[in-house]
């Protein structure tokens, strides 16, 4: 596997541009194959959407290939999961594409823990219509980030395999040629926090003393390689640099949100002394200021949670919210506040409910302290709150023994992806209880590839 993992450089280019590309070891008849065998689907069938790997169960040969694994290892942890929604993209000739989108955009943090992954079954020069993609606007939450770069081409190989963080701007671009250009898309998402490198590291410093992208941004940019390799990046806290407490406050709010970030990222420089003036910012109107506030918390990083705890009894609802999504962002460092998370499942916000149960997906998955209270969690009539609390469960993993019972209550939910991670959920659990559960599930709704409007039976 270790030859397989990305290197140093590569993390560089993927924490700077948000997203790195592969090429599996398969050969080009494989991918002929695949091709010939998509349009057939279309062709018949229609788009398969999430049962894309079902119908054409090659494609798991792509997502098993060790060019492939060893990049998602690299960039989530070895315990990677692949999430149950993905989609077959088709471009047609003569198309003329898409406008620059995000499908991520409205989680408020920069951290690895949701990967898009796009294969191309087919050779795709740029008159076949490739997936444009805008390197760094993965940072960006407003339509800012569609303009930070001149637009790029994941142009290559059939069998080119591009992974880019979940809030990338992307399009499908323009097809000028005859061909139909496909393109398979997957969601994968990190289990565990970073506690080390998961990469072919070799460097402990970020740049180390050549800066790597924008030079506004350096700071940014350590902060991600610091979480990757799962350490706290402390080597500027005290060092102001010349700016004011003050000064960059008011910028989070900046004229551009470029400026806000490089404000966020510059905070840390005064380590515990920013924390009060950070947390005083959620309670702020504008939601830019929340934001960039809680990218300059998590950057401040074990300083910050005491405060944050203190938020969750805020009167104010998007106070509330905004601390406890801060928390789940710091992760392991916010394991001492695990107790005022379960607290909070009880509030009557939605969303601040739905975003502690996330944050309790990241602190506690050392321990079950927050089991009994997901479980509950699972009967809540907020569909945003169910989701998180399957998906929390599956992080806990084997500490979530408890849960069995109740992840088999949700097993055919109203709700697809409650369905599909409560299945995971209860494979990372991994007891006899929960692979009985599991298996018998499994043999009730197994998929048959083979059947079709022609073939029946």
């Amino acid at each position: 596997m270790a030859a397989h993992l990305l290197t140093d450089a590569q993390m560089r280019y993927f924490i700077v541009n948000g997203y790195v590309t592969v090429t599996t070891a398969l050969p080009a008849q494989f991918h002929d194959a695949i091709y010939e065998k998509t349009m057939t689907v279309f062709d018949k069938e229609g788009n398969p959407g999430n049962n894309l790997v079902p119908r054409i169960p090659e494609i798991q040969k792509i997502l098993d290939d060790p060019n492939v694994a060893g990049a998602l290892t690299s960039l989530l942890g070895a315990d990677y999961y692949m999430q149950p929604h993905r989609h077959p993209h088709y471009n047609p000739p003569g198309s003329k594409g898409q406008g620059l989108h995000q499908d991520g955009g409205k989680r408020w943090s920069h951290h690895t823990r949701r990967l898009l992954v796009f294969y191309y079954p087919q050779d795709t020069p740029l008159e076949l219509g490739p997936t444009g993609v805008v390197p760094m606007s993965h940072y960006y939450s407003t339509r800012e980030g569609a303009e930070v770069s001149p637009e790029q081409p994941v142009v290559g190989k059939a069998g080119t395999v591009a992974f880019a963080n979940y809030d990338l701007w992307h399009r499908a671009m323009p097809n000028s040629s005859e061909k139909r250009r496909y393109m398979m898309k997957f969601l994968y998402a990190r289990m565990s926090e970073p506690q080390e490198p998961t990469w072919a590291n070799k460097e402990t410093d970020w740049a180390n003393g050549t800066p790597v992208g924008p030079a506004d941004h350096q700071g940014m940019f350590r902060h991600l390689w610091d979480w990757h390799r799962g350490v706290e990046d402390k080597d500027t806290h005290g060092i102001s640099n010349g700016e004011s407490l003050s000064g960059l406050i008011s910028s989070l709010n900046g004229t551009s949100e470029s400026i806000g970030l490089q404000a966020a990222y510059a905070l840390p420089r005064f380590g515990e002394k920013a924390v009060p003036a950070l947390v005083r910012c959620l309670e702020d109107e504008s939601e830019m200021t929340r934001r960039n506030a809680c990218y300059a918390l998590n950057a401040v990083g074990t300083a910050a949670v005491e405060m944050l705890r203190d938020a969750l009894k805020d009167s104010c609802e998007y106070v509330r919210s905004n601390a406890s999504e801060a928390l789940g962002d710091l992760g392991n460092k916010a394991k001492p506040v695990v107790p005022a998370l379960v607290e909070t499942l009880g509030d009557p916000s939605g969303s601040v409910r739905s975003h502690a149960i996330e944050a309790l997906g990241t602190t506690s998955q050392s321990s079950s302290v927050a089991v009994p209270g997901l479980v509950k969690a699972l009967k809540d009539e907020n569909i945003g709150v169910r989701r998180n609390a399957v998906f929390a469960l599956a992080r806990i993993g084997e500490n979530a023994a408890d849960a069995v019972e109740g992840l088999q209550n949700v097993l055919f939910d109203e709700n697809r992806y409650v369905r599909g991670d409560a299945v995971h959920a209860l494979y990372r659990i991994g007891t006899p209880a929960a692979k009985a559960v599991l298996l018998h599930h499994l043999e009730t709704t197994r998929w048959c590839p083979l059947t079709s409007n022609e073939s029946t039976f």
